[in-house]
Protein backbone atom coordinates (compact mmCIF):
# COMPACT_ATOMS: atom_id res chain seq x y z
CA UNK A 1 0.00 0.00 0.00
CA UNK A 2 1.43 3.70 -0.55
CA UNK A 3 2.28 5.59 2.21
CA UNK A 4 2.38 9.02 3.34
CA UNK A 5 5.58 10.06 4.86
CA UNK A 6 4.90 13.11 7.33
CA UNK A 7 7.39 15.01 8.75
CA UNK A 8 8.73 18.55 9.87
CA UNK A 9 7.61 19.77 6.47
CA UNK A 10 4.85 20.25 4.70
CA UNK A 11 2.56 17.32 2.93
CA UNK A 12 1.90 17.64 -1.02
CA UNK A 13 -1.40 17.69 -2.82
CA UNK A 14 -0.56 14.16 -3.77
CA UNK A 15 -0.33 13.30 -0.24
CA UNK A 16 -4.01 14.73 0.74
CA UNK A 17 -5.17 12.96 -1.99
CA UNK A 18 -3.49 9.48 -1.34
CA UNK A 19 -4.74 10.06 2.38
CA UNK A 20 -8.09 11.00 1.79
CA UNK A 21 -9.60 9.19 -1.06
CA UNK A 22 -7.15 6.32 -1.52
CA UNK A 23 -6.81 5.32 2.11
CA UNK A 24 -2.73 5.43 2.00
CA UNK A 25 -0.68 4.55 4.91
CA UNK A 26 0.02 7.27 7.05
CA UNK A 27 4.01 7.18 8.59
CA UNK A 28 5.25 9.87 11.14
CA UNK A 29 8.88 10.55 11.15
CA UNK A 30 11.13 9.68 13.68
CA UNK A 31 13.09 13.61 13.39
CA UNK A 32 9.37 14.94 13.45
CA UNK A 33 8.57 12.95 17.22
CA UNK A 34 11.70 14.25 17.95
CA UNK A 35 11.07 17.81 17.81
CA UNK A 36 7.57 17.79 18.67
CA UNK A 37 8.81 16.30 22.41
CA UNK A 38 11.75 18.87 22.43
CA UNK A 39 8.98 21.47 22.14
CA UNK A 40 6.60 19.95 24.59
CA UNK A 41 8.99 19.97 27.65
CA UNK A 42 8.69 23.96 26.89
CA UNK A 43 4.90 23.82 27.37
CA UNK A 44 5.56 21.80 30.20
CA UNK A 45 7.54 24.20 32.07
CA UNK A 46 5.41 27.33 30.88
CA UNK A 47 2.42 24.73 32.26
CA UNK A 48 4.07 25.08 35.74
CA UNK A 49 4.86 28.71 35.78
CA UNK A 50 2.46 31.02 37.47
CA UNK A 51 2.80 33.50 34.33
CA UNK A 52 -0.41 33.43 32.27
CA UNK A 53 -0.13 32.09 28.78
CA UNK A 54 -3.13 31.69 26.59
CA UNK A 55 -4.40 28.25 25.99
CA UNK A 56 -2.45 27.18 28.76
CA UNK A 57 -3.34 28.78 32.11
CA UNK A 58 -6.04 31.22 30.55
CA UNK A 59 -9.47 30.64 29.40
CA UNK A 60 -10.48 31.19 25.24
CA UNK A 61 -11.69 33.76 22.77
CA UNK A 62 -13.09 36.20 25.24
CA UNK A 63 -12.55 34.20 28.51
CA UNK A 64 -8.44 34.90 27.43
CA UNK A 65 -8.44 37.17 30.72
CA UNK A 66 -9.45 34.19 33.24
CA UNK A 67 -6.99 32.75 35.15
CA UNK A 68 -7.43 28.72 35.21
CA UNK A 69 -5.64 27.03 38.40
CA UNK A 70 -3.33 24.18 37.50
CA UNK A 71 -5.10 21.67 38.73
CA UNK A 72 -7.95 22.38 36.12
CA UNK A 73 -5.81 22.99 33.19
CA UNK A 74 -6.82 19.33 31.67
CA UNK A 75 -9.85 19.73 31.94
CA UNK A 76 -9.59 23.23 30.55
CA UNK A 77 -8.48 21.17 27.38
CA UNK A 78 -11.56 18.58 27.76
CA UNK A 79 -14.03 21.11 27.75
CA UNK A 80 -12.72 23.18 25.33
CA UNK A 81 -13.25 20.03 22.71
CA UNK A 82 -16.60 19.09 24.11
CA UNK A 83 -18.20 22.31 24.28
CA UNK A 84 -16.87 23.63 20.93
CA UNK A 85 -17.72 19.62 18.87
CA UNK A 86 -21.31 22.01 18.55
CA UNK A 87 -21.42 21.27 14.37
CA UNK A 88 -25.15 20.78 13.21
CA UNK A 89 -26.53 19.32 10.24
CA UNK A 90 -25.76 16.48 7.29
CA UNK A 91 -22.63 14.85 7.82
CA UNK A 92 -19.40 15.51 5.74
CA UNK A 93 -17.80 13.33 3.06
CA UNK A 94 -15.54 10.93 4.22
CA UNK A 95 -12.62 11.99 2.20
CA UNK A 96 -13.07 15.99 3.78
CA UNK A 97 -12.82 14.43 6.79
CA UNK A 98 -9.25 12.31 5.98
CA UNK A 99 -8.14 15.49 4.59
CA UNK A 100 -8.72 17.80 7.52
CA UNK A 101 -7.19 14.79 9.86
CA UNK A 102 -4.21 14.84 7.79
CA UNK A 103 -3.45 18.36 7.67
CA UNK A 104 -3.65 18.51 11.39
CA UNK A 105 -1.64 16.22 11.48
CA UNK A 106 0.99 17.57 9.27
CA UNK A 107 0.82 20.97 11.73
CA UNK A 108 1.20 18.87 15.00
CA UNK A 109 4.44 17.23 13.55
CA UNK A 110 5.71 20.25 12.82
CA UNK A 111 6.70 20.67 16.61
CA UNK A 112 5.56 24.39 16.56
CA UNK A 113 2.07 23.55 18.42
CA UNK A 114 3.54 21.68 21.75
CA UNK A 115 1.43 18.91 21.57
CA UNK A 116 2.93 15.45 23.01
CA UNK A 117 3.90 12.82 20.74
CA UNK A 118 1.44 10.61 21.29
CA UNK A 119 -1.46 13.45 19.95
CA UNK A 120 0.64 12.90 16.78
CA UNK A 121 0.74 9.05 16.74
CA UNK A 122 -2.82 8.89 17.89
CA UNK A 123 -3.96 10.57 14.51
CA UNK A 124 -2.00 8.87 12.41
CA UNK A 125 -3.19 5.69 14.14
CA UNK A 126 -6.86 6.67 13.69
CA UNK A 127 -6.09 7.78 10.07
CA UNK A 128 -4.44 4.24 9.25
CA UNK A 129 -7.33 2.33 10.87
CA UNK A 130 -9.55 4.21 8.65
CA UNK A 131 -11.34 5.75 11.54
CA UNK A 132 -13.59 8.65 10.38
CA UNK A 133 -14.95 11.18 13.06
CA UNK A 134 -18.58 12.21 12.21
CA UNK A 135 -18.21 15.79 11.58
CA UNK A 136 -21.13 18.33 10.39
CA UNK A 137 -21.89 20.58 7.68
CA UNK A 138 -22.60 23.60 10.08
CA UNK A 139 -19.90 24.66 12.80
CA UNK A 140 -16.97 26.85 11.36
CA UNK A 141 -16.96 30.64 10.39
CA UNK A 142 -13.54 30.02 9.10
CA UNK A 143 -11.12 32.12 11.54
CA UNK A 144 -9.94 30.80 15.08
CA UNK A 145 -9.58 27.80 13.10
CA UNK A 146 -12.55 25.60 11.87
CA UNK A 147 -13.82 24.79 15.34
CA UNK A 148 -16.84 22.74 15.18
CA UNK A 149 -15.31 20.65 12.30
CA UNK A 150 -11.53 20.17 13.98
CA UNK A 151 -13.60 19.58 17.51
CA UNK A 152 -15.40 16.72 16.16
CA UNK A 153 -11.79 14.92 14.90
CA UNK A 154 -10.17 15.41 18.70
CA UNK A 155 -13.42 14.19 20.06
CA UNK A 156 -13.75 11.21 18.53
CA UNK A 157 -9.82 10.82 19.21
CA UNK A 158 -11.08 11.00 23.10
CA UNK A 159 -13.26 8.30 22.81
CA UNK A 160 -16.07 10.58 22.51
CA UNK A 161 -19.02 11.14 20.36
CA UNK A 162 -19.57 9.12 16.76
CA UNK A 163 -17.45 7.87 13.58
CA UNK A 164 -17.55 5.92 11.13
CA UNK A 165 -15.54 2.86 11.25
CA UNK A 166 -13.45 1.06 8.14
CA UNK A 167 -16.51 -0.23 6.61
CA UNK A 168 -18.59 2.67 6.66
CA UNK A 169 -20.97 1.55 9.60
CA UNK A 170 -21.68 5.01 12.62
CA UNK A 171 -20.14 3.28 16.21
CA UNK A 172 -19.42 4.96 18.84
CA UNK A 173 -15.94 6.59 19.15
CA UNK A 174 -14.70 4.67 21.97
CA UNK A 175 -15.61 1.22 20.80
CA UNK A 176 -13.95 1.76 17.48
CA UNK A 177 -10.45 3.02 18.92
CA UNK A 178 -10.74 -0.13 21.04
CA UNK A 179 -11.26 -2.85 18.14
CA UNK A 180 -8.41 -1.15 16.72
CA UNK A 181 -6.09 -0.94 19.97
CA UNK A 182 -6.01 2.84 19.98
CA UNK A 183 -5.97 3.85 23.47
CA UNK A 184 -8.63 7.28 23.94
CA UNK A 185 -6.20 10.14 24.35
CA UNK A 186 -6.49 12.36 27.72
CA UNK A 187 -5.61 15.67 27.03
CA UNK A 188 -2.43 17.81 28.80
CA UNK A 189 -1.71 21.71 28.42
CA UNK A 190 -2.61 23.52 25.22
CA UNK A 191 -3.53 20.26 23.32
CA UNK A 192 -6.81 20.95 23.02
CA UNK A 193 -6.16 24.09 21.31
CA UNK A 194 -3.55 23.06 19.55
CA UNK A 195 -6.19 20.15 17.80
CA UNK A 196 -8.55 22.61 16.69
CA UNK A 197 -6.77 26.01 16.25
CA UNK A 198 -6.34 25.51 12.03
CA UNK A 199 -7.55 26.01 8.44
CA UNK A 200 -7.46 22.18 7.84
CA UNK A 201 -11.38 22.17 6.84
CA UNK A 202 -11.11 24.54 4.68
CA UNK A 203 -7.83 23.98 3.06
CA UNK A 204 -7.75 20.12 2.69
CA UNK A 205 -11.50 21.25 0.44
CA UNK A 206 -9.22 23.43 -1.67
CA UNK A 207 -6.67 20.83 -2.18
CA UNK A 208 -9.27 18.33 -3.47
CA UNK A 209 -11.36 21.16 -5.37
CA UNK A 210 -8.04 21.74 -7.34
CA UNK A 211 -7.16 18.47 -7.83
CA UNK A 212 -10.50 17.58 -9.21
CA UNK A 213 -11.43 21.30 -11.08
CA UNK A 214 -7.89 20.22 -12.73
CA UNK A 215 -9.58 17.37 -15.01
CA UNK A 216 -12.60 19.00 -15.47
CA UNK A 217 -10.83 22.05 -17.07
CA UNK A 218 -9.32 19.65 -19.50
CA UNK A 219 -12.22 17.93 -20.18
CA UNK A 220 -13.82 21.13 -20.90
CA UNK A 221 -11.22 21.89 -23.47
CA UNK A 222 -11.96 18.12 -24.97
CA UNK A 223 -15.86 18.34 -24.70
CA UNK A 224 -15.27 22.23 -26.47
CA UNK A 225 -13.54 20.70 -29.08
CA UNK A 226 -16.28 17.84 -29.76
CA UNK A 227 -19.00 20.90 -30.28
CA UNK A 228 -17.28 22.72 -32.59
CA UNK A 229 -16.80 20.04 -34.67
CA UNK A 230 -20.31 19.25 -34.03
CA UNK A 231 -21.80 22.40 -34.49
CA UNK A 232 -19.05 22.93 -38.20
CA UNK A 233 -17.09 25.50 -36.71
CA UNK A 234 -13.62 26.06 -37.13
CA UNK A 235 -9.83 25.31 -35.69
CA UNK A 236 -8.81 28.72 -37.40
CA UNK A 237 -9.15 30.33 -34.02
CA UNK A 238 -7.36 28.23 -32.10
CA UNK A 239 -3.92 29.02 -33.88
CA UNK A 240 -0.87 29.47 -31.95
CA UNK A 241 0.15 32.83 -33.62
CA UNK A 242 -3.16 34.57 -32.15
CA UNK A 243 -2.79 33.30 -29.15
CA UNK A 244 0.49 34.20 -28.95
CA UNK A 245 -1.12 37.94 -29.31
CA UNK A 246 -2.53 38.22 -25.56
CA UNK A 247 0.01 35.78 -23.62
CA UNK A 248 -2.39 34.68 -20.95
CA UNK A 249 -1.32 30.89 -20.18
CA UNK A 250 -3.99 29.30 -19.63
CA UNK A 251 -5.77 30.41 -22.70
CA UNK A 252 -2.54 29.23 -24.92
CA UNK A 253 -3.22 25.85 -23.21
CA UNK A 254 -7.02 25.60 -23.87
CA UNK A 255 -6.19 26.78 -27.60
CA UNK A 256 -3.68 23.88 -27.78
CA UNK A 257 -5.63 21.01 -26.04
CA UNK A 258 -8.82 21.99 -29.00
CA UNK A 259 -6.14 22.29 -31.97
CA UNK A 260 -4.73 19.04 -31.08
CA UNK A 261 -8.34 17.37 -30.39
CA UNK A 262 -9.29 18.98 -33.68
CA UNK A 263 -6.25 18.07 -35.68
CA UNK A 264 -7.32 15.49 -39.19
CA UNK A 265 -11.20 16.55 -38.38
CA UNK A 266 -12.97 16.12 -42.06
CA UNK A 267 -15.99 18.38 -40.61
CA UNK A 268 -13.73 20.74 -39.70
CA UNK A 269 -11.63 20.82 -42.74
CA UNK A 270 -15.11 20.49 -44.91
CA UNK A 271 -16.04 24.31 -43.38
CA UNK A 272 -13.15 25.22 -43.73
CA UNK A 273 -12.21 24.13 -47.57
CA UNK A 274 -15.69 24.93 -48.75
CA UNK A 275 -16.19 28.57 -50.28
CA UNK A 276 -20.12 28.11 -50.34
CA UNK A 277 -20.15 28.12 -46.28
CA UNK A 278 -22.21 30.14 -44.89
CA UNK A 279 -20.75 30.54 -41.83
CA UNK A 280 -18.03 33.30 -41.47
CA UNK A 281 -17.39 34.00 -37.88
CA UNK A 282 -18.46 30.79 -35.13
CA UNK A 283 -20.50 32.04 -31.74
CA UNK A 284 -18.65 33.02 -29.03
CA UNK A 285 -19.28 29.94 -26.80
CA UNK A 286 -17.31 27.89 -29.49
CA UNK A 287 -14.55 31.42 -30.76
CA UNK A 288 -13.76 32.09 -27.23
CA UNK A 289 -14.07 28.97 -25.37
CA UNK A 290 -10.32 28.83 -24.54
CA UNK A 291 -10.29 32.75 -23.27
CA UNK A 292 -13.46 31.54 -20.55
CA UNK A 293 -11.58 27.60 -19.76
CA UNK A 294 -8.01 29.38 -19.92
CA UNK A 295 -9.04 32.45 -17.72
CA UNK A 296 -10.07 29.43 -15.50
CA UNK A 297 -6.99 27.77 -15.61
CA UNK A 298 -5.21 30.64 -15.01
CA UNK A 299 -7.38 31.10 -11.71
CA UNK A 300 -6.65 27.17 -10.67
CA UNK A 301 -3.17 27.92 -10.68
CA UNK A 302 -3.53 31.05 -8.78
CA UNK A 303 -5.49 29.36 -6.17
CA UNK A 304 -2.99 26.04 -6.38
CA UNK A 305 -0.24 28.39 -5.18
CA UNK A 306 -2.12 29.83 -2.48
CA UNK A 307 -2.66 25.99 -1.63
CA UNK A 308 0.52 25.57 -1.38
CA UNK A 309 1.99 27.88 0.68
CA UNK A 310 -1.24 27.24 3.14
CA UNK A 311 0.27 23.46 3.03
CA UNK A 312 3.64 24.95 4.20
CA UNK A 313 2.19 26.54 7.00
CA UNK A 314 2.07 25.77 10.68
CA UNK A 315 -1.23 27.49 11.95
CA UNK A 316 -1.60 27.85 15.61
CA UNK A 317 -2.78 30.20 18.26
CA UNK A 318 -0.39 30.88 20.25
CA UNK A 319 2.11 29.02 18.57
CA UNK A 320 5.69 27.78 19.66
CA UNK A 321 8.48 29.45 17.50
CA UNK A 322 11.82 27.83 17.21
CA UNK A 323 13.92 30.18 19.88
CA UNK A 324 10.84 28.64 22.47
CA UNK A 325 8.56 31.61 22.63
CA UNK A 326 4.85 31.02 22.80
CA UNK A 327 3.19 33.79 21.08
CA UNK A 328 -0.35 35.12 20.31
CA UNK A 329 -1.00 35.52 16.60
CA UNK A 330 -3.82 35.55 13.64
CA UNK A 331 -2.46 33.09 11.34
CA UNK A 332 -5.75 30.89 11.43
CA UNK A 333 -7.91 33.86 9.68
CA UNK A 334 -9.18 32.17 6.71
CA UNK A 335 -8.82 34.77 4.11
CA UNK A 336 -6.47 33.76 1.86
CA UNK A 337 -7.98 30.50 1.48
CA UNK A 338 -11.59 31.72 1.41
CA UNK A 339 -10.34 34.35 -1.33
CA UNK A 340 -9.71 31.41 -4.22
CA UNK A 341 -12.32 29.18 -3.06
CA UNK A 342 -14.82 31.72 -4.02
CA UNK A 343 -12.39 33.07 -6.76
CA UNK A 344 -13.06 29.68 -8.39
CA UNK A 345 -16.23 29.29 -7.72
CA UNK A 346 -16.77 32.06 -10.16
CA UNK A 347 -14.64 30.22 -12.65
CA UNK A 348 -16.35 27.50 -12.61
CA UNK A 349 -19.80 29.04 -13.04
CA UNK A 350 -18.40 30.83 -15.74
CA UNK A 351 -17.10 27.55 -17.67
CA UNK A 352 -20.43 25.52 -17.05
CA UNK A 353 -22.47 28.98 -18.40
CA UNK A 354 -20.34 28.63 -21.72
CA UNK A 355 -20.92 24.68 -21.77
CA UNK A 356 -24.91 25.01 -21.52
CA UNK A 357 -24.67 27.48 -24.22
CA UNK A 358 -22.83 25.38 -26.53
CA UNK A 359 -25.73 22.54 -25.99
CA UNK A 360 -28.08 24.83 -26.41
CA UNK A 361 -26.43 25.53 -30.35
CA UNK A 362 -27.18 21.57 -31.29
CA UNK A 363 -30.61 21.40 -30.10
CA UNK A 364 -32.13 24.87 -32.09
CA UNK A 365 -32.52 23.93 -35.68
CA UNK A 366 -31.38 27.62 -36.97
CA UNK A 367 -28.31 27.70 -35.54
CA UNK A 368 -27.14 23.64 -35.85
CA UNK A 369 -26.49 23.51 -39.09
CA UNK A 370 -28.66 21.15 -40.69
CA UNK A 371 -29.23 18.80 -37.37
CA UNK A 372 -32.74 17.78 -36.06
CA UNK A 373 -34.42 19.58 -33.83
CA UNK A 374 -33.11 19.06 -30.31
CA UNK A 375 -31.66 16.08 -32.02
CA UNK A 376 -35.12 14.04 -32.15
CA UNK A 377 -35.28 10.73 -33.94
CA UNK A 378 -38.74 11.64 -35.41
CA UNK A 379 -39.05 15.29 -33.79
CA UNK A 380 -42.50 15.77 -32.42
CA UNK A 381 -42.82 12.15 -31.10
CA UNK A 382 -39.72 12.44 -29.86
CA UNK A 383 -37.96 15.50 -27.91
CA UNK A 384 -34.36 14.31 -27.87
CA UNK A 385 -32.09 16.21 -25.59
CA UNK A 386 -34.28 19.06 -25.33
CA UNK A 387 -34.88 18.61 -21.06
CA UNK A 388 -31.16 17.63 -21.13
CA UNK A 389 -30.69 21.17 -21.43
CA UNK A 390 -33.41 21.95 -19.15
CA UNK A 391 -31.38 20.47 -16.40
CA UNK A 392 -28.42 22.25 -17.40
CA UNK A 393 -29.77 25.33 -17.14
CA UNK A 394 -31.43 24.41 -14.07
CA UNK A 395 -27.38 23.46 -12.95
CA UNK A 396 -26.02 26.96 -14.42
CA UNK A 397 -28.48 28.65 -12.51
CA UNK A 398 -27.24 27.62 -8.83
CA UNK A 399 -24.08 27.73 -9.85
CA UNK A 400 -23.96 31.79 -10.52
CA UNK A 401 -25.76 32.02 -6.91
CA UNK A 402 -23.12 29.75 -5.77
CA UNK A 403 -20.54 32.09 -7.20
CA UNK A 404 -22.03 35.08 -4.59
CA UNK A 405 -18.90 35.15 -2.10
CA UNK A 406 -18.78 33.83 1.00
CA UNK A 407 -15.25 35.68 2.14
CA UNK A 408 -17.19 39.03 2.05
CA UNK A 409 -19.41 37.92 4.67
CA UNK A 410 -18.52 38.00 8.25
CA UNK A 411 -20.84 37.50 11.66
CA UNK A 412 -18.95 38.53 14.73
CA UNK A 413 -18.60 35.99 17.30
CA UNK A 414 -17.15 35.41 20.90
CA UNK A 415 -18.91 38.34 22.44
CA UNK A 416 -17.08 40.42 19.79
CA UNK A 417 -13.64 39.48 20.34
CA UNK A 418 -13.70 37.45 17.31
CA UNK A 419 -15.31 40.36 15.31
CA UNK A 420 -14.43 39.41 12.06
CA UNK A 421 -14.81 35.56 10.59
CA UNK A 422 -13.64 34.91 7.08
CA UNK A 423 -16.28 31.97 6.07
CA UNK A 424 -13.96 29.83 4.15
CA UNK A 425 -15.59 26.88 5.27
CA UNK A 426 -18.83 28.04 3.77
CA UNK A 427 -16.43 28.71 0.52
CA UNK A 428 -15.43 25.28 0.30
CA UNK A 429 -18.63 23.58 0.74
CA UNK A 430 -20.20 25.51 -1.63
CA UNK A 431 -17.40 24.93 -4.62
CA UNK A 432 -17.60 21.28 -3.96
CA UNK A 433 -21.19 21.49 -4.65
CA UNK A 434 -20.12 24.36 -7.70
CA UNK A 435 -17.78 21.12 -9.02
CA UNK A 436 -20.42 18.68 -9.06
CA UNK A 437 -22.57 20.93 -11.03
CA UNK A 438 -19.86 21.77 -13.47
CA UNK A 439 -19.41 17.91 -13.75
CA UNK A 440 -23.28 17.33 -14.56
CA UNK A 441 -23.14 20.40 -17.88
CA UNK A 442 -20.01 19.20 -19.07
CA UNK A 443 -21.48 15.13 -19.44
CA UNK A 444 -24.52 16.88 -20.69
CA UNK A 445 -22.67 18.67 -23.72
CA UNK A 446 -20.39 15.86 -24.53
CA UNK A 447 -23.57 13.54 -24.77
CA UNK A 448 -24.94 15.96 -27.07
CA UNK A 449 -21.75 16.48 -28.73
CA UNK A 450 -21.92 12.65 -29.24
CA UNK A 451 -25.12 12.50 -30.56
CA UNK A 452 -23.98 15.00 -32.84
CA UNK A 453 -21.15 13.91 -34.49
CA UNK A 454 -23.09 10.44 -35.20
CA UNK A 455 -25.96 12.01 -36.43
CA UNK A 456 -23.83 14.38 -39.03
CA UNK A 457 -22.09 10.50 -39.94
CA UNK A 458 -19.42 12.10 -41.99
CA UNK A 459 -16.48 10.81 -39.48
CA UNK A 460 -14.63 12.96 -36.76
CA UNK A 461 -11.49 13.51 -35.46
CA UNK A 462 -9.80 10.65 -34.44
CA UNK A 463 -9.47 11.79 -30.92
CA UNK A 464 -13.07 13.20 -30.65
CA UNK A 465 -13.59 9.76 -32.15
CA UNK A 466 -11.96 7.88 -29.38
CA UNK A 467 -14.02 10.35 -26.83
CA UNK A 468 -17.62 9.11 -28.59
CA UNK A 469 -16.26 5.93 -28.60
CA UNK A 470 -15.80 5.59 -24.48
CA UNK A 471 -19.45 7.07 -24.16
CA UNK A 472 -20.95 4.67 -26.53
CA UNK A 473 -19.64 2.17 -23.96
CA UNK A 474 -22.21 3.31 -21.12
CA UNK A 475 -24.51 5.12 -23.57
CA UNK A 476 -26.45 3.54 -27.18
CA UNK A 477 -25.84 5.84 -29.94
CA UNK A 478 -28.68 7.76 -31.44
CA UNK A 479 -32.19 6.27 -31.44
CA UNK A 480 -35.63 7.21 -30.57
CA UNK A 481 -36.26 8.28 -26.55
CA UNK A 482 -35.06 6.88 -24.16
CA UNK A 483 -35.06 6.72 -20.26
CA UNK A 484 -32.51 9.45 -20.25
CA UNK A 485 -31.51 10.30 -16.60
CA UNK A 486 -29.29 7.30 -16.12
CA UNK A 487 -27.70 8.10 -19.43
CA UNK A 488 -26.75 11.26 -18.44
CA UNK A 489 -25.48 9.67 -15.01
CA UNK A 490 -23.22 7.17 -16.52
CA UNK A 491 -21.61 10.28 -18.67
CA UNK A 492 -21.07 12.39 -15.16
CA UNK A 493 -18.98 9.06 -14.25
CA UNK A 494 -16.79 9.81 -17.21
CA UNK A 495 -16.46 13.52 -16.95
CA UNK A 496 -15.63 12.69 -13.12
CA UNK A 497 -13.38 10.41 -13.49
CA UNK A 498 -11.04 11.92 -16.70
CA UNK A 499 -12.21 9.16 -18.66
CA UNK A 500 -13.75 11.49 -21.60
CA UNK A 501 -9.95 13.40 -21.14
CA UNK A 502 -8.05 10.23 -20.91
CA UNK A 503 -9.41 9.20 -24.30
CA UNK A 504 -8.23 11.77 -26.37
CA UNK A 505 -4.85 11.31 -24.65
CA UNK A 506 -4.79 8.12 -26.51
CA UNK A 507 -4.69 9.21 -29.39
CA UNK A 508 -3.20 12.69 -29.29
CA UNK A 509 -0.70 11.79 -26.19
CA UNK A 510 -0.02 14.49 -23.23
CA UNK A 511 -2.81 17.37 -22.68
CA UNK A 512 -2.53 19.98 -20.07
Amino acid sequence: MHEVSVGIGPVSFEDVVAVARHDARVVVEAEALAEVAATRRHIEELAASERPVYGVSTGFGALATKHIPSEKRAQLQVSLIRSHAAGSGPEVEREVVRAMMLLRLSTLASGRTGVRPVVVETYAAMLNAGITPVVHEYGSLGCSGDLAPLSHCALAAMGEGEVRDASGTLRPAADALAEAGIEPLVLGEKEGLALINGTDGMLGQLVLACTDLATLLTTTDVVAAMSVEGLMGTDKVFAADLHAMRPHPGQELSAATMRAVLAESPIVARHRDDPDCPIVQDAYSLRCAPQVTGAARDTLVHAMLVAQRELASVIDNPVVTPDGRVESNGNFHGAPVAYVLDFLAIAVADVASMSERRTDRFLDVKRNHGLPPFLADDAGVDSGHMILQYMQAGVVAELKRLAAPASVDSIPSSAMQEDHVSLGWHAARKLRRSLDGLTRVLAGEALTAARALDLRGVGSAPATAAVVDRIRTVVPGPGPDRYLAPEIEAVVGLVASGALAEAARSVVGPLA
